[in-house]
């Protein structure tokens, strides 16, 4: 793919499969660096996670699971840990995001489990995903051109009584204090406040009130919740290489709008050789809510 959406690291992936980046070409290269990024996020956002699908109204227990926009996997294994007598359908636009679940699926020991679908999320016909009880999507939807179209695609995929869990991310994490770097205090902020115009043009959706719009596709909104994530880079030592990533990603959409100065502060914060490298501070950490909407189709 081209480039990755810098609004989250959660799914850099091409829009027309459900999440991250302008769709169009990628290479190997760029589709392993983003996996990469994706398994960090997975692995430093686990507990959060794990809280996330311990919430949902579920009962009984879902034994056929949809993961749409599932890039590498973050989503579905969390759901296979979480229900152990569960299969999960993976669908995503990237092969090679795809061909990494798998692997990782069967280095798990979970191949039986799991099955993968390649497909666009916005074309008005989807494959045959079944008749699933339970339909997740995380950090996807708002990536969509036509998310009310694909809302009620989901609802009526959905065996009755099926549950639809929506989960987006507020906004791109936070890393950095807000008096650093030392010589340009403030510089997260003014990166984030760049990409205001890249955001508006390629996820309109971004941050949207998916209550109403699920109620509108004909679903009973049960419940919605927001929780707040901070994790203290002193103990999570992925938080360094996490935050390398997802700024790199934000310095993709910034840099045309950054002034000089905030570019070379941000350039020496990712230069890996740099003693003011984000990767030698000691003051880091992962700052951000995410929300969930659970959504019945009756």
């Amino acid at each position: 793919m081209n480039r990755a959406h810098p609004d989250h690291p959660h799914r850099p992936r091409p829009v027309r499969g459900g999440h991250g980046a302008p769709h169009g070409h990628h290479d190997k290269h760029s589709t392993d660096d983003q996996a990469d990024l994706l398994d960090l996020d997975a692995e430093v956002l686990a507990e959060h996670l794990a809280s996330l699908t311990a919430w949902l109204p579920l009962e009984p227990a879902p034994r056929r699971i949809v993961d749409l926009g599932c890039g590498t996997g973050t989503g579905t294994f969390a759901l296979l840990d979480r229900f152990p007598d569960a299969h999960v359908t993976a669908v995503d636009a990237s092969a090679g995001h795809l061909r990494h679940l798998r692997e990782r699926a069967r280095a798990r020991g979970a191949q039986e489990r799991v099955r993968t679908v390649q497909a666009d999320l916005d074309e008005p016909v989807w494959p045959d995903l079944g008749a699933p009880d339970l339909v997740w999507a995380s950090a996807s939807m708002h990536h969509l051109a036509h998310p009310d179209r694909a809302l009620r695609t989901v609802h009526d995929t959905l065996a009755p009584g099926g549950l639809f869990a929506v989960v987006e991310l507020a906004g791109f994490p936070r890393f950095l204090p807000e008096d650093a770097p030392e010589d340009r205090p403030g510089l997260e902020e003014r990166c984030h406040a760049a990409t205001e115009r890249f955001h508006a043009e390629h996820v309109p959706h971004r941050g949207a009130d998916w209550g109403p719009m699920l109620t509108a596709a004909g679903f009973e909104v049960e419940g919605e919740r927001t929780l707040a994530v901070r994790i203290e880079g002193s103990r999570n030592e992925a938080v360094g290489r996490y935050a390398l990533g997802s700024l790199q990603r934000v310095r993709g959409a910034a840099a045309a709008t950054l002034c000089p100065e905030d570019l070379a502060a941000l350039d020496r914060l990712l230069d890996t050789d740099s003693p003011h490298s984000v990767l030698r501070r000691d003051d880091l950490a992962v700052r951000t809510e995410r929300t969930v909407w659970a959504a019945r189709r009756t």
